[in-house]
């Protein structure tokens, strides 16, 4: 199955896959039921009167667990992004695909929702084809689709809403008091929900999205994927086996009719293989009734050829744990030492100093100080200097900042400038609050 057909018109092939059961997809159904009760709840939920999870975009900040990550706790961020990129490299190498079958949001949705809704309205796999061939046009046809894609937006619609709630007021945005930037945010996640589970489908998986091109790179020969017994089932065959020569795959084309990415796993494991395991289940269940065990199923490379036992601790899997124990290491150590003040400062803009009437010479700087307390109280901020003599004044304006809060403010130092003061004096601004203080490094300069 291609993206497009080569036959005039670049006409889409559409899958039907067949529905089917079996303890593979059990233990999905629980799996994305899971995950789905964290999608929708989770956006609701508060820990002392902070979202447990929740990216502020217009605010640039990041809220986890009762912690505050703003815009200039980028190394948190980068870290806990390259935690979840090798975490999902350390699951592929060891189980291939199985984020793909079992929790993309791809899957889960398209699976649990689209799909089932598209059965209630259009009928099982046999009758939508045969609407869609020979029925197409017609009033059923019509009135079917109609409803269906109706259904979809629904859906969509949630979907987008859901998704925004993790970067605004659920409640404002669900009562239609947040801004039109949220409803806007709301109307592109859910257009481009109702464009993929309507139309692209099978396609995301095979053409955009860039796992399926690069997991080929994060396996091996040891990796669990879903793969076909060629030795039992080769030759195939109709109906039971007549001889021992003959394979014991019966040619049912169970494992293609479930599949919902519309290949055969007998040609081996392919590129749109997602791990969803409905090939397996198929296929358990046929081979079943002939008192046999399936040809479908979890293995390895090195199963298949007769190898040893699959190895968990292997050179792959080796570095990708030392890489996420080192990065979370890193994280926790960054952690314990973050303050809840952050302050940067910059010499204002203009000359590098100006000698005032009575001969002082003045420097005049732009702190920026931010709180990234979670205590939710307003902290007073004070600033001295640290490390120029006794005559230097600081005129600083108080500051009061609330949770998550950033200003800028002028600072002035005068001091009297004598024969032997060096040009540049290096120093340290200390920003303070009752429980925290932090250091900035900054140079006077008198013109000497």
């Amino acid at each position: 199955m291609g993206f497009l057909d080569a036959r005039p018109g670049f006409h889409r092939t559409w899958v039907y896959p067949l529905q089917v059961k079996g303890r593979f997809q059990s233990l999905r159904r629980w799996t994305m039921g899971a995950l789905q009760a964290f999608f929708f709840i989770m956006p609701w939920l508060s820990f002392n009167g902070r979202r447990l999870l929740m990216l502020d975009v217009a605010e640039r900040k990041l809220h986890i667990a009762g912690l505050l990550f703003t815009s200039t706790d980028n190394e948190f961020i980068l870290l806990l992004l390259l935690l979840g990129a090798f975490g999902l490299f350390l699951v592929t190498s060891l189980f291939g695909r199985v984020w793909c079958g079992y929790a993309c949001p791809q899957t889960v949705f398209l699976e649990q929702w689209f799909m089932p809704v598209e059965r209630w309205i259009e009928g099982g796999r046999g009758v939508r084809m045969r609407r869609d061939t020979k029925g197409k046009g017609t009033f059923d046809w019509w009135w079917r689709k109609v409803a269906k894609f109706s259904a979809f937006a629904v859906m969509s619609a949630v979907l987008g809403m859901t998704l925004t709630s993790f970067f605004d007021d659920p409640k404002a945005l669900w009562t239609g008091q947040a801004s039109w930037v949220a409803y806007g945010a709301a109307f592109v996640f859910g257009g481009g929900a109702f464009a993929d589970y309507a139309w692209f489908r099978d396609q995301f998986c095979s053409y955009l999205c860039p796992y399926a091109r690069f997991q080929g790179a994060l396996t091996d020969g040891e990796s669990w994927v879903i793969s076909y017994d060629v030795p039992r089932g080769e030759p195939r065959h109709k109906g039971k086996r007549k001889s021992p020569e003959q394979g014991a795959c019966i040619e049912c084309n169970k494992c293609v009719a479930v599949c919902p990415q519309g290949i055969d796993i007998r040609d081996g494991y392919q590129l749109e293989c997602t791990s969803c395991t409905r090939c397996v289940d198929a296929c358990e269940g046929v081979m079943a009734k002939m008192g046999e065990p399936t040809l479908v199923r979890y293995s390895t490379e090195v199963e298949d050829s007769g190898g040893s036992k699959v190895r968990f601790f292997r050179p792959r899997t080796m570095v990708y744990i030392a890489i996420m124990v080192v990065l979370s290491t890193i994280f926790g150590l960054l952690l314990m030492g973050r303050h809840e003040l952050a302050a940067t400062v910059s010499r204002a803009p203009g000359a590098m100093y100006q000698v005032d009437l009575e001969g002082n010479t003045r420097n005049t700087y732009m702190l920026q100080v931010e709180n990234r307390s979670t205590s939710g109280d307003d902290v007073q901020v004070t600033v001295s200097v640290d490390g120029l003599p006794e005559s230097a004044e600081l005129i600083a304006i108080p500051m009061l900042l609330s949770e998550g809060e950033s200003k800028t403010i002028p600072l002035v130092i005068t001091m009297p400038v004598d024969g032997e003061r060096v040009r540049t004096l290096p120093f340290e601004f200390v920003v303070s609050t009752p429980e925290d203080s932090v250091s900035v490094g900054a140079s006077f300069k008198s013109g000497n």
